[in-house]
């Protein structure tokens, strides 16, 4: 699974030099011992993975950066009319109370054991956003596994991908529906299991070996109503966002959008708090949902709901540092407008 989540990875951003923070190693008691009770910082540590799971972390991580650095420069700046200043905008942001009629803004989806996370990302943004701009009406549950097996120029399907380049296929080509493994739902439902990343899950544990990619298929499941092709959606538009005002009107005016950012080891101890880099070295890149923002105990943070199923971190959600580009999230933003 770590490897899958290394596989994850999408336009990691030049991390800004800083004084080295201490290494305890990858899933350390030791780490997790400092962050909590040495480290004066704004988050908890605890056992998410078994402390011998290091090849799993690494596959569900990926890391493109020279070529994903390059794809990205091929999407927009998005730019609006109309600026808020950020003393105008809501000092906490939550999209699940602020559109409750949009049920897909409080799932947590598994990528299972396959560094999908860059096409995870997307499509939950994408499901998301549709539900948003339609007013409730149309509840489209965007596949993972279209994305992740049919978009050529996206990369390497569970070893890697690159966000910019599911919202441009977005755009393109359109996304089938398609829930998550074995739930019979849409077009496609994604073929890989969710499994259990953690030292003590509900779930079935994740495979030792490497995941190989589905091979695309352009036809939907038996039963399903509709063609392949009649079941395609599209996004008008899609763009990167960049600053933390105008990422924050982007999640008020039109919801979620995907980001990737640097992933160290400590991050996988994440459990509670404003999570900010720590200790240990960089794993490689993650792509998440970033949904919404707020203020924790005086820390500036945003919301953002993972893709390691409900038992990882905050019940499938963790908060990160706003305002200072924590591990480069705030630079590596990526949305757009779904057709409706």
């Amino acid at each position: 699974m770590l490897k899958a989540l290394v596989a994850c990875v999408v336009l990691v951003a030049v991390v800004q030099a800083r004084l080295p923070k201490p290494d305890f190693g990858l899933l350390s008691d030791e780490e997790i011992h400092y962050i909590n009770n040495i480290a004066k910082t704004t988050w908890t540590a605890g056992r998410n993975f078994d402390p011998k799971d290091h090849l799993h972390v690494k596959r569900i991580l990926g890391t493109h950066v020279h070529k994903s650095e390059h794809k990205a420069r091929r999407l927009p700046v998005q730019e609006f009319a109309h600026k808020i200043k950020e003393s105008d905008l809501p000092e906490n942001f939550d999209p699940r109370v602020q559109w409750p009629n949009c049920p897909s803004l409080k799932e947590v989806r598994d990528q299972g054991d396959c560094g999908s996370c860059w096409a995870f990302g997307a499509v939950e943004a994408m499901t998301d956003r549709i539900c948003i701009l339609s007013k409730g009406k149309t509840q489209f549950h965007f596949a993972a596994e279209d994305v992740m097996a049919c978009c050529g120029d996206c990369g390497d399907g569970c070893s890697g991908g690159y966000p910019s380049e599911a919202w441009a296929y977005f755009q393109r080509e359109g996304i089938v529906s398609g829930g998550q493994y074995n739930s019979s739902e849409g077009c496609q439902p994604y073929q890989i299991p969710a499994c259990d990343h953690h030292v003590v899950g509900h779930l079935k544990p994740c495979s030792k070996g490497v995941m190989p990619t589905p091979k695309c298929k352009k036809t939907c499941e038996a039963g399903y109503d509709k063609t392949f092709t009649e079941d395609k959606h599209y996004g008008v538009k899609s763009y990167h966002v960049r600053g933390e005002t105008n990422i924050m009107q982007e999640l008020v005016t039109y919801g979620p959008v995907e980001a990737a950012f640097t992933v160290y080891s400590d991050f996988t101890q994440y459990k509670s708090g404003v999570y900010q880099h720590t200790t240990g070295s960089v794993l490689g890149g993650h792509a998440v949902k970033l949904m919404g923002y707020g203020v924790e105990n005086g820390t500036k943070y945003w919301l953002v709901a993972n893709s390691w199923n409900e038992d990882w971190g905050d019940k499938g959600y963790f908060k990160i540092l706003r305002g200072r580009d924590e591990c480069g999230i705030e630079s590596q933003i990526v949305a757009g407008i779904p057709k409706v």
